[in-house]
């Protein structure tokens, strides 16, 4: 599946029945780009576990904060709409042994992406958030 906005190959990955809340749509499966990090919901996941190592080293390779990381990315768009949720993801992604706002740094700095979303401002507001 390729990214709408950037036609970039996406990670398809599938979302836990406890995460679907975080994900718009009633799809059983999400994809995020690994240049634009643009997440769009998607039918018939793969039912294996991601490969995210297409977002390189910054992104954890874990599913428990892997997946969690891709619906945060997802919402960071709207940070005054989704603010209890991204609370939610956050604290998922960090008891899945990952910091959230390290991973967000890292990518924020890797040339090869290319957000819409401002990471180094929106990290700045997840920090003050927290």
């Amino acid at each position: 599946m390729n990214c709408p906005e950037c036609g970039t190959e996406t990670v398809v990955f599938t979302v836990d029945p406890d995460l679907r809340e975080y994900l718009p749509g009633e799809e059983t499966g999400a994809a995020l780009c690994p240049r634009c990090l643009a997440v769009r919901p998607a039918t018939d996941p793969p039912t294996g576990d991601p490969d995210f190592s297409q977002l390189g080293d910054a992104f954890p390779s874990n599913v428990e904060a892997g997946v969690p990381m891709a619906l945060l990315l997802g919402l960071l768009s709207s940070l005054a709409l989704y603010r209890e949720e991204i609370a939610a993801l956050l604290e998922r992604v960090e008891r899945a042994g990952t910091d959230p706002l390290l991973v967000i740094d890292r990518l924020a700095g890797d040339p090869s992406i290319d957000s819409d979303v401002d990471l180094g401002r929106r990290r700045h507001q997840l920090e003050q958030l927290l």
